[in-house]
């Protein structure tokens, strides 16, 4: 992201900060499925937070934001993939309602933060 200026994660001592992460491919393509664009940002996610030496099982909080508001599949998506990746806690977690994000077609964007003991 030298382009646009900014780092995909920060490390400072055992705090891990990320940038919003999306339901990109490694050629920035989003696919037409919303579950499947929800469980690629969760990887994106994954992927970020090993460049700092972090992990899912890190993670404390999350922002999670919507482009086209909360219809069922969302929670039920966001849910699942949760407790897959997270199966022994559960962050905090803020969801908000966003008109537009970085790329015309993404509808969502993950950030997180990570405690590494």
């Amino acid at each position: 992201m030298n382009q646009l200026h900014y780092s995909q994660a920060v490390k400072i001592d055992n705090r891990v900060e990320i940038s919003g992460q999306g339901g990109w491919d490694d050629n920035l393509q989003i696919t037409e499925s919303l579950a499947d664009e929800i469980a690629q940002t969760f990887r994106n996610v994954e992927r970020t937070l090993a460049t700092a030496g972090a992990g899912w099982e890190h993670v404390v909080h999350v922002n999670s934001y919507h482009v086209g508001g909360f219809p069922p599949e969302v929670n039920d998506v966001m849910v699942r993939l949760y407790r897959h990746y997270m199966p022994n806690h559960a962050p905090i977690w803020t969801q908000v309602g966003v008109a537009a994000l970085g790329l015309p077609t993404m509808r969502i964007e993950i950030r997180v933060t990570a405690i590494v003991p």
